[in-house]
């Protein structure tokens, strides 16, 4: 099936909405002043991960549709590291963002790929949600009491990133999508799941890169705009 899939495509679009205003709320906060809980609080907080790990997830599917994983992860990796320097430069850095995370990701299973697929079909999500709760709780609970494993999650006192989504568990989150995406891209899912569409969002979702790099220099600058009109 080569096809774009209508779900999929808006699905990915909702998840760069939801991070877009999350990040707004960030930026009437850190530079408005506006109340703190409007940003971080338990609501928040957790929604946060899950339409972050719905765009991780659906990163995964579209790694099973990809000509080239590796180029695909290459392109991604750069723009990250454009990205880590700019917010270096600004004193607001990310280190590992999620760009940094899905660039490594599709990098990993484009060399990785024919590992994962040879697995028994039922072991392989298996296998993801276990290594996903593992690390989840290494990363959580363990301290290997050193400086150079932030990439992996885990970190050392002063450490900082703007953004941060570090390779575990997230990784398996990634890998989880690209077994889902087998059985979706061979046509085995419900006849409804390729024919629903939706206004707007599939738009969106097909740009989501590019999205996402641009969003955050238009919500600061809008950001800086509202400060002024609330000076005068």
């Amino acid at each position: 099936m080569t096809k774009r899939i209508q779900l999929i495509d808006a699905l990915r679009g909702l998840a760069v909405v939801l991070m877009v205003i999350h990040h707004f709320l960030y930026d009437l906060v850190e530079f408005l002043g506006a109340p703190g809980w409007l940003f971080s609080n338990p609501v928040f907080d957790f929604l946060h991960y899950i339409f972050a790990g719905l765009f991780i997830l659906l990163s995964g599917v579209s790694s099973r549709f990809s000509r080239s994983n590796l180029k695909r992860g290459a392109k991604v990796l750069a723009i990250a590291l454009v990205i880590t320097l700019v917010t270096w430069l600004m004193k607001m850095p990310i280190r590992f963002g999620v760009l940094h995370l899905l660039g490594f990701c599709m990098v990993f299973y484009g060399l990785t790929h024919k590992i994962w697929e040879e697995l028994p079909a039922p072991l392989m999500p298996v296998l993801c949600l276990l290594l996903l709760v593992g690390t989840a709780l290494a990363t959580a609970y363990w301290e290997p009491g050193v400086n150079f494993l932030w990439m992996f999650g885990w970190t050392y006192p002063g450490f900082y990133s703007a953004d941060y989504f570090p390779i575990f568990p997230w990784l398996f989150v990634f890998l989880l999508g690209a077994w889902l995406g087998g059985p979706i891209r061979d046509g085995k899912f419900p006849r409804w799941f390729y024919t629903w569409s939706v206004p707007v969002f599939p738009a969106i979702g097909r740009k989501a890169l590019w999205v996402y790099v641009l969003h955050q220099p238009v919500l600061y600058g809008i950001t800086l705009l509202l400060a002024w009109l609330l000076k005068k």
